[in-house]
């Protein structure tokens, strides 16, 4: 799949692509990471994003123009996405659609906010991480992109391990623990030792229940 990002910062994006999982993938040519600069796409010698907004304010606003001309350079196709405040809170359940997709594109903000119109006009959606606001949208967007290509053939070394992590059919996934079996009088739990298979299932199931009820009590 393609995955582009239109951003004023391109150079956020280029150390966490090159390592990790998001490296392997594309190593293995199931992604190809296209960085946009939305300076680009300005027509003035300051290369301006921003502007004032109407109606008066503080902080600014990006313009439309820069955005709406990086898009159709980039001739990107549904979903385009918008990192903002006011989007749909990211999921699991999104990470698998955009995964099984061919192509993804991501618009940053930055600044006050973004004129509405790329919203209303020019993205297919809006997505945030979470109710709290960020300096912009680049760090968003790179937690969407890790948890979308981590789903893709090739990027993890054992993708079964990805079927057993939280929000994977699933809510939350059980407590891990590895060797020594105790540690400064912290001991791991007697069934993962026991290699009664079906009783370690059982647990995780169970524990995995139990951690998800907390988190809705919460």
């Amino acid at each position: 799949m393609k995955i582009n990002v239109v951003t004023i910062f391109p150079e956020f994006f280029a150390a966490p692509l090159a390592i990790s999982i998001p490296a392997r993938a594309a190593a293995a040519g199931q992604v190809e990471y296209r960085l946009v600069d939305l300076r680009d796409f300005t027509h003035d010698r300051h290369r301006t994003v921003d502007d004032a907004p109407y109606g008066g304010g503080p902080g600014m606003v990006m313009k439309p123009g820069p955005f709406f001309e990086a898009v159709e350079a980039l001739g990107a196709t549904s979903p385009i996405v918008l990192m903002s405040a006011r989007g749909k809170q990211f999921s699991h359940a999104d990470a698998v659609r955009f995964a099984s997709g061919t192509e993804l594109t991501i618009l940053c903000g930055h600044y006050k906010d973004v004129d509405q119109r790329v919203a209303d006009h020019l993205a297919t959606e809006e997505m945030s991480l979470g109710d709290f606001v960020l300096s912009g949208g680049e760090p968003a967007a790179l937690a969407i992109i890790d948890a979308t290509v981590r789903l893709l053939a090739g990027a993890m070394s054992d993708h079964d391990s990805a079927r057993t992590d939280s929000f994977f059919d699933r809510e939350l996934s059980a407590p891990s623990y590895t060797r020594p079996p105790e540690y400064r009088g912290f001991a791991v739990p007697e069934v993962l030792l026991s290699g009664d298979h079906k009783k370690i299932d059982d647990w995780r199931k169970t524990e995995g229940e139990r951690l998800s009820r907390l988190r809705r009590e919460r």
